[in-house]
């Protein structure tokens, strides 16, 4: 008799051709799993994420998607739906990464109503209507990231708007958690601490002095690298680590205990 063959993990990474989103998608990749990641501008980083995770031995594809057009996601689920079915003869993918963001250091005093609400749009609704749209398309016992930041447990001048945001984020996944739950969707936050990648300018890689600071204030004293957060990322999505479910767990290496 044979044995019917298991069908493969699939994780999608919003804003995973770099970063984080890159780095998650490179470890999940080792692990077995297919991967869609998601790209707002630059279509060729993307494609040369796609190569490498090929090279890895995955089935890899790369998507469009503006998290601040909300308008957007039910053609996006259309080819995430197609995306499927090209490259995996699948119905449903198993993980879903909300990484996609954007960074801003601005005081109080100097935040823009702009800047506010394009940081709300990418943040928060932008996941928020994004996992509403994807929910047909997630497996039964699927799993969802949330990324938060240890910006929403500690508190440093110039970060209000965007941890605000990530607070909203670190809420709804609870909720989040409560509501997929008779789907048996495990859904936890993820908050890295301070990271060397070129997030907001890559203040903390290429600053020497906020660099040493991050070091001096983390109890493992450096700053993090993405590779610490990718691979904490990937722990929390395999196959055996289910029973972990609407938490926020911080990758700081201990920063500000």
């Amino acid at each position: 008799m044979n044995t019917p063959t298991q069908s493969p993990r699939i994780a999608l990474i919003t804003g995973g051709s770099r970063g984080l989103g890159k780095n998650t998608a490179l470890h999940l990749a080792r692990d077995g799993a297919g991967v869609i990641l998601t790209y707002v501008g630059n279509q060729q980083a993307a494609e040369a994420t796609v190569a490498e995770l090929q090279a890895l031995g995955a089935v890899a594809a790369a998507l469009r998607l503006d998290l601040a057009d909300s308008a957007s996601f039910p053609a996006f689920a259309q080819a995430v739906r197609e995306a499927l079915k090209t490259h995996w003869q699948a119905e449903h993918f198993h993980y879903l990464v909300n990484n996609g963001g954007m960074g801003m250091h601005a005081s109080i005093e100097e935040t823009s109503e702009a800047v506010f609400d394009a940081l709300f749009k990418v943040h928060l609704k932008g996941p928020f209507f994004l996992t509403q749209a994807l929910l047909p398309l997630l497996a039964q016992g699927g799993r969802i990231i949330n990324i938060s930041s240890g910006l929403a447990r500690f508190s440093l001048p110039g970060y209000a708007a965007y941890a605000s945001m990530k607070g909203g984020v670190e809420v709804m996944t609870r909720y989040m958690a409560k509501e997929f739950g008779a789907r048996g969707i495990v859904v936890n936050t993820v908050a890295p601490g301070a990271i060397e990648t070129d997030f907001g300018g890559g203040r903390v890689r290429d600053n020497a002095e906020l660099n040493s600071f991050v070091a001096h204030q983390t109890a493992l004293g450096r700053a993090g690298l993405p590779d610490d957060i990718g691979a904490a990322i990937a722990s929390l999505l395999r196959p055996d680590n289910g029973w972990i479910n609407a938490q926020r767990v911080e990758v700081s290496g201990g920063m500000f205990i």
